[in-house]
């Protein structure tokens, strides 16, 4: 399936990852609708500041997938659905876990529901990496078991099978994407690779982190959009599971010295108690294996990590950009 000049929805839109999605989509000739969260100010997050031609181009539908109606009104037309509104932070889940089935699962029956309703020729529903828990084998495979280990990672979970079960009970076209952990430029702070830059660049000699051992799968958001589009184009990918990785893992404490090492700084790490997550909870590896998207997509990574890193570091150290994060306080 060819998407250019197709009508496509992404949900989430004003997020990390969509708004990443939705400038490649409209850069391909895309007719985009992108569902923002509904706020009084009529904010749509990163879109915001897209330049001024591209954001000529985007129907923006303010709404919320929890709200049934909304998500089908916003649906009604489009050839393609992108669904990536989440809840999404792992510490806040443990706070507010209703707030997280509430989104993650009801939101992604509604936006299952409503693709049936309007006709919709394909869905591509947003995963994480999580969802596997520590890495009981590794690399880790689509075939690798489900353990999740925090209510953010079990709504996910239960919205990956949620989704699933449309394809078979009803054969709505799904492609569930399962990205790694997706960095790179307007990253939020509650991810790792922004506490660390914002840190450094704020002029810390000594920046606070959690835990130092466990290793993460690191993958560039531009490789990650692009993965989004070649499941969108698939058609052997419909009905299946797709890792989005480097097939590389790093851990957090050599993460936070290759990018100071980068950055040509000097820094002494500290172990903050309260990024810690509960022992039970921590996922102390991942690393994936992309085989799978590669045999059906013909998708790898273009990044290295320290190209990524380079560029994400650029746009951190941008004039303004800094505004957007206030490193002296853990964001969860």
């Amino acid at each position: 399936m060819e998407l250019k000049n197709t009508k496509v929805l992404v949900t989430g839109a004003g997020g990390f990852i969509a708004s990443h999605l939705v400038e490649v989509l409209l850069k391909r000739n895309c007719e985009v609708t992108a569902m923002v969260h509904y706020n009084s100010f009529n904010r749509w997050g990163w879109l915001d500041y897209f330049p001024g031609d591209l954001k000529r181009k985007l129907n923006v539908f303010s709404g919320d997938v929890r709200d049934p109606n909304g998500v089908r009104e916003a649906m009604i037309g489009c050839d393609v659905v992108f669904h990536l509104a989440a809840l999404i932070g792992i510490p806040y889940s443990y706070h507010s876990p209703d707030v997280y089935i509430d989104t993650n699962i009801k939101g992604t029956l509604n936006v299952l529901q409503a693709a049936r309703q309007v006709n919709v020729k394909k869905v591509i529903h947003t995963s994480t990496s999580e969802i596997y828990g520590t890495a009981q084998f590794v690399p880790i495979t689509e075939e690798h078991p489900v353990n999740p280990q925090s209510p953010y990672a079990a709504s996910k979970a239960g919205a990956d099978f949620l989704a699933l079960t449309f394809f078979r009970s009803f054969n709505l076209q799904v492609i569930v994407v399962r990205p790694f952990n997706t960095y790179g430029p307007r990253q939020s702070a509650r991810a790792i690779i922004p506490t660390i830059i914002t840190q450094i660049l704020s002029g810390k000699k000594k920046i606070s982190l959690g835990a130092l051992t466990p290793t993460r799968d690191l993958n560039f958001v531009k490789d990650t959009a692009r993965g989004f589009i070649k499941a969108a184009e698939s058609e052997a990918a419909i009905g299946e599971v797709l890792n989005l990785g480097s097939n590389y893992e790093i851990s957090i404490g050599d993460l936070a010295q290759k990018i100071a090492l980068i950055m040509n700084r000097e820094i002494e790490i500290g172990t903050e108690d309260a990024r810690i997550r509960p022992g039970k909870s921590e996922v102390e590896r991942l690393w994936a294996e992309n085989r799978k998207a590669k045999d059906l997509l013909g998708w790898v990574p273009e990044y290295t990590l320290a190209q990524g890193l380079k560029e994400t570091i650029e746009w951190f150290s941008s004039p303004g950009n800094m505004e957007f994060y206030k490193p002296d306080l853990y964001t969860i």
